[in-house]
């Protein structure tokens, strides 16, 4: 009785004004899939010296720029070093004194003509050979000293701390890894079952479902090298958060079209958990079951797929809504 009543209802309805051309039309299909956030460049800071590690100025999340010191490696052996590099020096320069107060004395007998020419020049090449060892010396101290400049570790590049693997009073090698640093912009990086890869196209909208709500990216390239059975692509989201690297957002992507039926969400009917759908048959509207399908967003209109239930040509009646 109720469905008789709800079908007359419908006969009164001004059909000519509200019933549509069912005919197909054109979605895209969606995959979801997750998108791990990112960096561009991932550097890590590493210890140019061998040695104990006599302080850590950063820990994870710190932001950091480059040049900066994040921390300082000692090796005790350069200071000895040095002290005996200095102990060497201050010899050399005695030596060389005496060097040059015997030259200067065998010159004074030479031009009264006591000494001879031999043994000034042998004076004066020791002194040329003592003045080229005291350069040596130093030089041999600015290496030492670069050696303990090279203790303080540098950030590579300007960014985020990502991970710090060693701790204060460590001992690290020389080349060891002392922090991480993520930086020079972030962005999604995708795996995409290989079977989508060729829907993917580059600059394609990518919209992405975050903590804060909705967001909408730019697939900015796609790597052609697959890796286990995967597709590797980057989409590029303005203003992508950096708080949580290597967090996971669902992204949605399309990949591929097909032809559809669609009908207003508002045709639509449901009592006793079944979908109804009126359609014009003359003068009277005559309701259909049918199953209905994902729903689609077209022109800014919602409709429904339908997937069985009604065939292309039919005059859908639907309201106002």
């Amino acid at each position: 009785m109720t469905r008789l009543i709800h079908a007359a209802l419908l006969v009164l309805m001004p059909l000519h004004a509200l019933a549509e051309p069912l005919a197909y039309s054109t979605v895209t299909d969606w995959k979801a899939v997750y998108g791990r956030i990112e960096a561009r460049d991932r550097i890590p800071a590493r210890s140019r010296l061998g040695g104990t590690l006599v302080s850590l100025a950063v820990t994870e999340g710190d932001r950091v720029t480059a040049g900066q010191v994040l921390a300082e490696v000692v090796d005790e052996k350069i200071g000895f070093q040095l002290a005996a590099v200095d102990a060497e020096a201050e010899a050399l320069k005695a030596e060389l004194d005496n060097a040059r107060t015997e030259l200067k004395r065998v010159e004074d007998l030479l031009a009264r003509g006591v000494s001879t020419t031999q043994q000034s020049d042998a004076l004066r090449t020791q002194v040329q050979v003592l003045t080229g060892r005291i350069a040596a010396n130093r030089a041999e101290r600015q290496v030492l000293e670069q050696q303990s400049a090279e203790g303080r570790v540098l950030a590579p590049i300007a960014g985020r701390v990502l991970d710090v693997p060693v701790a204060a009073g460590a001992v690290v090698l020389s080349g060891e890894e002392v922090a991480t640093i993520g930086g020079g912009g972030f962005f999604l990086r995708l795996a995409v079952p290989e079977r989508h890869a060729a829907f993917l196209k580059q600059g394609d909208p990518i919209g992405i479902e975050g903590a804060g709500g909705g967001m909408t990216g730019k697939l900015a390239r796609i790597y052609p090298l697959i890796e286990n059975g995967r597709v590797i692509a980057d989409v590029d989201v303005p203003g992508l958060s950096d708080a949580f690297v290597d967090a996971r957002l669902l992204v949605r992507l399309p990949v591929g079209e097909r032809q559809a039926l669609l009908v207003p969400a508002s045709a639509v009917r449901q009592r006793s958990g079944l979908d109804f759908v009126a359609v014009r048959a003359g003068e009277a509207a005559v309701e259909r079951t049918v199953i209905l399908g994902p729903r689609h967003e077209v022109g800014g209109r919602t409709m429904v797929e339908v997937l069985t239930g009604l065939q292309p040509g039919d005059d859908v009646v639907t309201t106002d809504e």
